[in-house]
């Protein structure tokens, strides 16, 4: 519940405040984390892939997020932060995902809306105005806002089918089509331009992503024994 809540909301403020693509790129570090995890929760050994799988991304990462002047390549905006620690979040709650294989899949699914929501009362809260600003939104506002629910609600669900089903290195190179929709996006509606250097990096990201599928593959993860 509660890694899933962040990966949700921590998604979704570092959006708000900071550059679409490198904070999307930042999240897709998720596999690092997925090999991680897997590893000491699922008792899967990274094998070679695992490895190079470490290495593209912490490589394309120190590419893109390099800046001189500014000493050692990491996040230097809470955008950044926040996209990298909820691609955090979303690894761990895929790993936990599948390791929770006997619950439900409306459970799963119930869980992540609930992390949310607990996650982001408190923000609300702490921001203040909550009142004035539910008050103020318009009929039509308050049409839209239930369409893109229903349409989270029922992408989530799908997700945690997914999830349930394929391994969890696999699950994160499906949601691989939503780097290309937001570079697209970005650049129409935000007027964002991403540079060389950050290509590169995201080039390394995306071919990192693509190898975790591997992970997936029958034979490929060796199992630890007890």
């Amino acid at each position: 519940m509660l890694s899933t809540g962040w990966a949700n909301l921590g998604y979704v403020l570092g959006m708000l405040q900071g550059e679409v693509m490198r904070v999307l790129l930042l999240f897709y570090l998720a596999p690092v984390w997925t090999v991680l995890f897997s590893r000491i929760m699922l008792g899967e050994r990274p094998n070679r892939y695992g490895y190079a799988i470490v290495a593209l991304s912490l490589c394309g990462a120190f590419i893109m997020l390099w800046r001189p002047g500014l000493g050692l390549p990491v996040p230097h905006s809470t955008a950044e932060w926040l996209g990298l620690s909820a691609g955090m979040g979303f690894a761990l709650s895929n790993v936990v995902s599948r390791r929770a294989g006997h619950l439900s899949v409306e459970v799963k699914s119930f869980s992540l809306w609930l992390g949310t929501v607990v996650l982001a009362l408190p923000f609300v809260w702490w921001q203040g105005g909550a009142g004035q600003q539910v008050a103020a939104i318009t009929a039509a506002s308050w049409g839209l806002l239930m369409l893109v629910g229903l349409v989270l609600c029922a992408t989530s669900f799908a997700m945690q089918y997914g999830i349930t089903h394929l391994p969890a290195n696999r699950a994160i190179v499906l949601l691989l089509s939503e780097l290309v929709f937001a570079a697209i996006s970005s650049g129409l509606l935000a007027n964002e331009v991403m540079f060389l250097r950050e290509w590169l990096g995201a080039l390394l990201i995306v071919a990192a992503s693509l190898l975790s599928g591997r992970l997936g593959r029958a034979g490929d993860a060796e199992k630890i024994r007890p």
